[in-house]
Parts: structure tokens; C-alpha cells; sequence
């Protein structure tokens, strides 16, 4: 076995993918420090938004993408606007 990364795309659900800026966008207020109660995040409305504007996306679509989303803001590297 080689211990030589691969060159080969590992992720494989370009769907996500593509629409990751535009859902992003659309949770951005959910994890906006200046929304939260109490300190805790609307991180609850999130997926309920997320299912309105992406109603072809599965529920572990939706939680992936609401999870990246957090990971993303937390780090504060934005993706690009759509």
C-alpha cells in the first residue's frame, strides 16, 4: 500500500458542493453573534430555513450542510457570495 496521498477528488456529492455559498448565505443570520439569545445560536432555525430554500435536499443533506455552515463561520472564512 502506497502512503502517497491520491490526486483523486475524495468528495463525491458535487450537489452540496455547488449550492454551499448560496446556503451559507441564507444561515448566515442563525450563527451571527448579534442574533443569539443568551449566548446560544438559532442554530434550530437553521435547518428549517434550509429545508424552505433547498426542499430537494435530504435530511442528512441538511444537517451536513447546516454543520459545515457553523464549522465555516467559526472559522471565519466565508465562501464566496453566489
Amino acid at each position: 500500500m502506497s502512503d502517497t496521498p491520491s490526486s483523486a477528488e475524495r468528495r463525491t456529492n458535487t450537489q452540496l458542493r455547488t449550492i454551499l455559498p448560496a446556503a451559507f448565505e441564507a444561515l448566515r443570520p442563525f450563527f451571527e453573534a448579534a442574533n443569539q439569545w443568551e449566548g446560544q445560536s438559532h442554530e434550530h432555525l437553521a435547518y428549517h430555513t434550509l429545508k424552505e430554500h433547498f426542499p430537494e435536499l435530504s435530511s442528512q443533506d441538511v444537517f451536513i450542510v447546516v454543520a459545515t455552515s457553523r464549522r465555516i463561520f467559526a472559522s471565519g472564512k466565508f465562501p464566496a457570495s453566489p
